[in-house]
């Protein structure tokens, strides 16, 4: 829901660029997906792009990269930190940074504002899930889409571990150790 509310927030993505940052990530993953799906050029930003680029290419990313250049209409930062200052200095004119990785509240993020200045009309959201719920409804919207894309063979959830909810350690484990990069599911059972 994250991926869908960061492209919802941009609007239209049709024939513009999209660079996802974290892309190898969960949340990542499924912004590439719905970005080309929306019809956008995506390149995906991760810290291997040799051992990223066939999966990532298979879920839409045109380009996959360890470094950014050039400027984008929507970035769906997902790292956060210095990653985000980069991201800020990156953005097109009228394009749009959203945050999603803020990773504390006392961290400064630093850029250089010549770059940003000249990105006229261009603007930052920093986008918190839990926030966006409770302000703009609940998410049982947002989950119909995803899941009939899903159904329709439209979005891969990128599930990499599947275990029980009776032993979590196991998920929280490779995700907090980044073993994986697609999402965890803990079966009730």
């Amino acid at each position: 829901m994250t991926a869908l509310r960061a492209l919802d927030v941009a609007g239209s993505v049709l024939g513009k660029r999209v660079l996802v940052t974290g892309a190898n990530g969960g949340v990542g993953r499924i912004a590439i997906q719905l970005a080309r799906a929306s019809g956008a050029q995506v390149t995906a930003l991760v810290r291997d792009a040799a051992a990223s680029e066939g999966l990532l290419r298979r879920l839409g990313a045109a380009d996959i990269v360890e470094n950014i250049s050039g400027d984008f209409d929507l970035i769906i930062d997902g790292v956060g930190g210095p990653m985000f200052g980069l991201a800020i200095e990156h953005v097109a004119s009228r394009g749009l940074v959203v945050n999603i990785a803020t990773e504390s509240d006392d961290q400064t993020v630093t850029f250089h504002a010549a770059r940003f200045d000249h990105a006229y009309g261009a603007s930052i959201y920093t986008l918190d899930l839990l926030d966006e719920l409770g302000f703009r409804a609940s998410g049982a919207g947002d989950l119909t889409r995803l899941c009939a894309l899903m159904a329709n063979g439209l979005l891969n959830g990128q599930v990499e571990l599947e275990a029980s909810w009776r032993m979590p350690s196991r998920a929280f484990d490779a995700l907090l150790e980044r073993r994986i990069g697609g999402k965890a599911v803990l079966h009730v059972d």
